[in-house]
């Protein structure tokens, strides 16, 4: 094992690596938890180097799924196919996500977050590539089948590429909660956290306003290949900064027990019913109804009509979304249970779309949409630690992929029940039942979350999850073995 020094500045740590050389890291003498971790290496890496690197590489692969989206729903001009087969193209990353989601979290919890993490990143940096693959496959038919009409060969092309993005999305969250849920202690999960989901909020609404601008000035596959370059550039960041950072490995579970296994922990149910209603209200309905329901109350501001009305306030909720992302995950850090965080949370979701419904002017829109966001923001961050603090040693990947697939089972019902819904009972008493969910949600998670924090006052830390680092001894590089960090 490398030897090691430690200077004693507040400010700095100084680790010897194996080649003789030396890391150099903030510290973070303010916050104990900020100490080192172990690369693969050997090298050492404040926890702020690895959190930022974690939040900058689900960032750009934000931007880089924000670069694509404005172009791929223009293929069915490009490539002369279906609107049907459009929507498989759109689908297609959700479907495959929604599976790997759960054998993404096994994985990681066998072999670690580095590699699998730093795989996907790299898969979701190919992705884009395919698509301009798919722009220059000949348009040859190769099937046609029932609804969806003829499959050529540049949309299978498209449907293989976009499956291909959210086989390496799963891997890239599952990944990142995994490996900030590792490095972290208790007292300063929540606002990691809220980092990593804030630096994911606004990675895709920054990544819209540049695909829309290079398809504009450029072309589609300008745009295409900007987004898998930013992806890419991601995977790059990662495989430099990020270590191995894993609790020790729990039994393998078969894929079929996963639900069992859920269930058997006090809390997770909870919080993965949480981020699927949250997902549902948020990216589900209002996303999908958002620019409808400007047109059907003809709001204009100066020359933006329903489309670009919805878009300024939606670009809003997203700004103050990832704002309140930050605030709440610092604050559920200085709250005796972080649950109480999700109150507010919720109760500002309930009354967004209480206002939405109540408020039909601009004003209205732009408030409830405002209140929405803050509310999506505000609940993530302490969803998410209380998840990294409930697991179990060993669980956190699979506990990771089940929260993802609760989010994308919610944000694939929300289109299926937001049109048919606002077309046979109209936009107010929809959203007006959003509401109503969410004061439910509220309800729900807060009376069983409570209580399952409560019981894990009393629960070692070495028995908690995320709790590779639970302690600051464990992070201290005197005591650390780089070994049980080993690539």
């Amino acid at each position: 094992m490398a030897e090691q020094a430690v200077d004693s500045g507040a400010d700095e740590r100084r680790v010897a690596v194996p080649d003789g050389g030396s890391v150099s890291a903030d510290a973070g003498a303010s916050e104990p938890s900020d100490g080192g971790v172990a690369g693969s290496d050997g090298s050492e890496h404040s926890v702020r180097t690895v959190a930022i690197a974690v939040t900058a590489g689900v960032f750009l692969g934000g931007v880089a799924t924000g670069v694509a989206f404005p172009t791929l729903p223009l293929l069915d001009r490009v490539l002369g196919i279906s609107a049907v087969m459009l929507g498989v193209i759109l689908a297609a990353n959700r479907i495959a996500r929604l599976v790997m989601n759960t054998p993404a979290g096994q994985l990681i919890d066998e072999r670690g977050a580095r590699k699998p993490m730093i795989a996907g990143l790299f898969v979701q940096g190919l992705a884009p590539f395919g698509y301009v693959v798919g722009l220059y496959t000949p348009a040859v038919d190769l099937a046609t089948l029932p609804v969806v009409g003829t499959v050529s060969a540049p949309g299978l092309v498209f449907v293989l590429a976009r499956a291909f993005w959210g086989v390496g999305s799963a891997f890239v969250f599952v990944g990142a909660f995994a490996i900030i849920t590792g490095i972290t202690t208790k007292e300063t999960r929540g606002k990691w956290t809220g980092y990593m989901r804030g630096g994911q909020s606004l990675g895709f609404p920054a990544g819209l306003v540049v695909g829309g601008v290079l398809t504009d000035v450029f072309d589609v596959q300008t745009a295409f290949l900007t987004a898998g370059t930013l992806a890419l550039l991601a995977g790059v960041v990662a495989f430099v900064v990020l270590p191995d950072v894993r609790a020790s490995a729990g039994a393998r579970v078969p894929l079929r027990e996963l639900p069992g296994l859920a269930r058997s922990t006090p809390g997770v149910v909870p919080v993965g019913i949480a981020n699927g209603t949250i997902r549902f209200l948020f990216g589900g309905i209002l996303l999908t109804t958002a620019v409808k329901y400007a047109a059907e109350l003809e709001l204009q501001v100066g020359v933006l009509t329903a489309a670009g009305v919805s878009g300024l306030v939606m670009g809003g909720g997203v700004v103050v979304s990832s704002i309140s992302t930050v605030v709440s995950g610092r604050l559920s850090d200085r709250v005796e249970h972080r649950a109480l965080v999700t109150l507010p949370a919720f109760a500002l979701l309930a009354a967004g779309f209480a206002a939405l419904a109540l408020v039909p002017s601009f004003l209205g829109v732009a408030t409830g949409v405002a209140l929405v966001g803050a509310g999506t923001g505000g609940s993530g961050p302490a969803l998410l630690a209380t998840l990294g603090d409930i697991s179990p040693t060993g669980e956190t990947g699979k506990f990771g992929g089940l929260y993802n697939v609760f989010g994308d089972i919610g944000l694939s019902l929300g289109p299926l029940v937001a049109f048919p819904a606002v077309t046979t009972v109209g936009y107010d008493l929809t959203y007006l039942a959003c509401a109503g969910l969410a004061v439910g949600c509220l309800l729900l998670v807060n009376a069983t979350l409570l209580g399952a924090e409560t019981d894990s006052d009393s629960v070692p830390d070495d028995e908690a999850a995320g709790n590779a680092a639970t302690d600051a001894d464990t992070l201290d590089p005197e005591t650390l073995d780089p070994e049980t960090y080993d690539d």
